[in-house]
């Protein structure tokens, strides 16, 4: 197992870094190079998750190439892109998708098919989500009585913002926001269908889309453990939290520590980094049917 790939420094290209990706501009394409970094209440953790960022690349890619909808992806093979002279190319295989530049809606399109999160917290207080009534009575992981379209403002550091659809509608548009609730309901099930002959539940999801000369096309990371909720569906015991394909593992070890989650956080320790790094291999090869060991 390599170490962790935490930074990307392509000379000579305009970079953008977010918490995950790195994202360089090359004109009418964008070249996005996933790292291992990890993150976890807003923070991005000093220790990265060895392969994490090929296994959100080929993910995804196994997703776009899946789903029925118009997506940003061009390439995620090596050769597809003029790389500089001194570009980490052995570090770079596996990690790089080169797509289509559009304008990004300014607003995650979430699908929630079960109660969790901060649904769940919404719904003990007011027997809401983002404002949707749900019937009395759901206990914490229920299955909704169909999928719910929640819309959330983007945030470029900090907590993404649940919002009205009424107030996404504001943002861009009405035609484009029921649009873009139609579409992102379609993908979910596609990928519901999808994932319950693997053994996987998607308890939720967020997507992102663009506008491409005026069509509206997915972008971004497509239901990787990062954007979704992966529960094993032979492990599902609706009332509780539920075992998952994600950064689970950390989040509960820096909830065991004494971090105060305004300063910076703690190192992960080795069986934590393994563990992880585990769980979203798992998830990749249950949804792919491909061994991801030894790939690269």
């Amino acid at each position: 197992m390599q170490p962790a790939f935490l930074r990307s420094d392509l000379s000579g290209l305009p970079i953008r870094r977010g918490k995950v990706r790195d994202v360089y501009d090359l004109g009418d394409r964008l070249l996005i190079v996933a790292t291992d970094r990890i993150s976890a209440f807003d923070w991005v953790l000093p220790t990265g998750i060895p392969d994490k960022g090929r296994i959100l690349t080929q993910l995804s890619r196994f997703w776009f190439d899946r789903l029925a909808v118009t997506h940003h992806l061009l390439s995620t093979e090596l050769e597809s892109v003029e790389l500089p002279a001194d570009a980490p190319r052995e570090a770079l295989a596996g990690r790089i998708t080169l797509v289509r530049k559009t304008q990004v809606f300014p607003v995650e399109c979430v699908v929630r098919g079960y109660l969790s999160g901060s649904g769940w917290k919404e719904y003990q207080k007011s027997g809401t989500v983002c404002g949707i009534a749900l019937p009395a009575g759901l206990r914490e992981s229920d299955r909704l009585p169909e999928p719910i379209f929640t819309p959330a403002t983007k945030a470029e550091s900090g907590h993404d913002e649940n919002i009205a659809f009424e107030q996404m509608c504001a943002i861009v548009g009405e035609e484009t926001a029921v649009e873009l609730r139609r579409l992102s309901l379609q993908i979910y099930q596609q990928a519901c269908e999808y994932a319950s002959t693997r053994g996987i539940i998607i308890a939720d999801t967020k997507f992102e889309f663009g506008d491409e000369n005026g069509q509206i096309i997915l972008i971004d990371e497509v239901l990787t453990p990062d954007s979704s909720r992966f529960w094993p569906q032979d492990q599902y015991r609706p009332g509780g939290g539920q075992p998952s394909f994600d950064k689970q593992f950390v989040r509960d070890w820096l909830e065991q520590t004494h971090w105060d989650k305004n300063s910076p956080p703690p190192p992960l320790p080795d069986d934590i980094v393994g563990k992880t790094r585990g769980k979203y291999i798992e998830a990749y090869e249950l949804l792919s049917q491909q061994s991801f060991a030894g790939k690269w």
